[in-house]
């Protein structure tokens, strides 16, 4: 990954879960790197702390506490830094607390990547990555999930503000010239990941012997990606958009291998060796049924892989929290 050698490159949201995971791989790869992150109580901030200790010492590493929405710092930010390429992951995130908040997931998601946008453009910003997500097919019928497929139905408040984000993405592309990406995420998973998640959830109830909430009568799935999966997607997607001409693509980064949720279940007590207490429940508005990536344009336009076998990933997750005393 030559390409990397001294390149600037702002992330938002990189004291999280994939963010710190990529600054740490796009360090480890000769880039200059700015964190920008406003430590969103979401979930604590004393675990985000933790995410970035793996690098804090790094000598191209910087960190910025600002947030997308605050137009001053972060003219500030790029004025300073002088970033070549953002890679924009902060939002607010998941798709069930986006039910209680519209309001506040819109300004976050939708007027703070405006923002974002916008200073990118006034800064000379040629190559953008936009973190998307699966939640923007919605009420999808059909599988696999193609880009082509509409995605006019989301099912969620934090669907809408990813779908929204994606027009904001294409116009600034068609109008501005930018080389923009727009990553759909499927369901990532991995050491760090948010305490929401499900595995993460799921794994932490197991470890600690309380009940699981279960919703729906199981046959819900995911096409549950790995972290190191995902990261080959977004480098490939800043390469991508190194190009002399200006382009514009959405892209499905994804394991193309759905799981079932009861299946999911029987896999962390196979490998936390207890048997699992559940708890069924109906299942939840906002939530999607199933999905299930078709990364054949990733993998054909970013040289995206999807190497991690859920069996290996989910094993490896199962011993990190292992050592999450804190859970």
């Amino acid at each position: 990954m030559q390409f990397l050698r001294n390149l600037r490159i702002l992330v938002t949201g990189g004291a999280g879960f994939i963010g710190s995971h990529l600054t740490e791989t796009l360090l480890a790869n000769g880039a200059q790197v700015a964190v920008l992150d406003n430590f969103d109580p979401y979930y604590p901030r004393q675990e985000k702390e933790r995410n970035l200790e793996a690098f804090r010492n790094h000598s191209n590493y910087r960190f910025y506490e600002v947030d997308i929405r605050n137009q001053i710092n972060l003219t500030k930010t790029f004025t300073e830094f002088r970033p070549q390429v953002v890679v924009h992951l902060a939002a607010r995130a998941g798709v069930r607390p986006s039910l209680n908040d519209p309001e506040g997931y819109a300004d976050v998601n939708v007027r703070g990547t405006a923002i974002l946008l916008e200073e990118a453009r006034k800064s000379g910003i040629r190559n953008f990555v936009f973190a998307s997500s699966s939640s923007v097919y919605g009420k999808h019928s059909g599988e696999p999930f193609r880009e082509t497929d509409n995605t006019d139905s989301p099912l969620s408040p934090y669907g809408a503000t990813k779908k929204s984000g994606e027009a904001l993405c294409f116009t600034f592309h068609h109008v501005y010239g930018m080389s923009i990406s727009c990553l759909r995420f499927f369901t990532v998973y991995g050491p760090r990941q948010r305490p929401d998640l499900a595995i993460r959830k799921f794994v932490r109830l197991a470890l600690n012997g309380e009940e699981i909430p279960v919703y729906g009568d199981g046959s819900s799935c995911r096409d549950y990606t790995h972290i190191r999966d995902i990261l080959s997607g977004i480098i490939g997607a800043i390469r991508w958009g190194e190009s002399d001409m200006p382009r514009f693509g959405i892209f499905n980064l994804g394991s193309s291998n759905p799981i079932l949720l009861r299946e999911l279940l029987d896999k962390i007590e196979k490998y936390i060796g207890l048997p699992l207490k559940r708890k069924c429940l109906p299942f939840q508005p906002g939530d999607m049924i199933s999905t299930f990536a078709d990364t054949t344009l990733a993998q054909r336009e970013l040289g995206f892989r999807h190497d991690v076998l859920f069996d290996d990933g989910l094993r490896e997750f199962v011993e990190w929290m292992k050592t999450q005393n804190s859970e």
